[in-house]
């Protein structure tokens, strides 16, 4: 921020910013589905990418809820921080304390925002696997909401 005062009317409209990395512990539930909403909530004028602390394998569940809602990760496998073809991000959404952690060790020094929304893991559910998917829901649902107040876009009407 340039340090202006800027008068708010309460109704200037929220740019998204360029580049946005969701960061979570193993790149396999939380940060690959808010990679897959947010795209698909900010259309292709924001670079978005999603990794991991450490790698992990493919979620099945994150499959089904994202199909739920009529998104899917394509051929997209989880990849670690080390991977990351793109390193500087105007914004890096940490979604796991170990995740946050990294962000902040990974970026001392430079002008990115970082910010930490804490996430539940949803691979600790237990149960019938339709406990299982009502617990991968509620997080796809808690980040699309999150994400929907990010970027100022209004929830659908139905």
């Amino acid at each position: 921020m340039s340090g202006e005062a800027v008068a708010s009317t309460g109704e200037e409209e929220k740019s998204p910013p360029g580049s946005v990395l969701f960061v979570c512990g193993m790149n396999a539930i939380r940060s690959p589905m808010a990679e897959a909403i947010a795209k698909d909530l900010v259309g292709k004028g924001t670079y978005i990418a999603s990794a991991g602390v450490r790698h992990g394998e493919r979620d099945p569940f994150v499959d089904a809820v994202l199909g739920e809602i009529g998104l899917d990760l394509g051929n997209r496998e989880p990849q670690s921080l080390d991977e990351l073809e793109d390193d500087f991000f105007d914004l890096i959404v940490t979604l796991a304390p170990e995740a946050h952690h990294r962000a902040l060790d990974m970026n001392r020094g430079n002008a990115v925002d970082v910010i930490y929304w804490p996430t539940p893991d949803p691979s600790v559910a237990a149960g019938t696997r339709e406990q299982i998917l009502a617990s991968y829901r509620e997080v796809r649902d808690m980040l699309a909401l999150r994400l929907r107040k990010l970027f100022a876009i209004e929830p659908p009407t139905d």
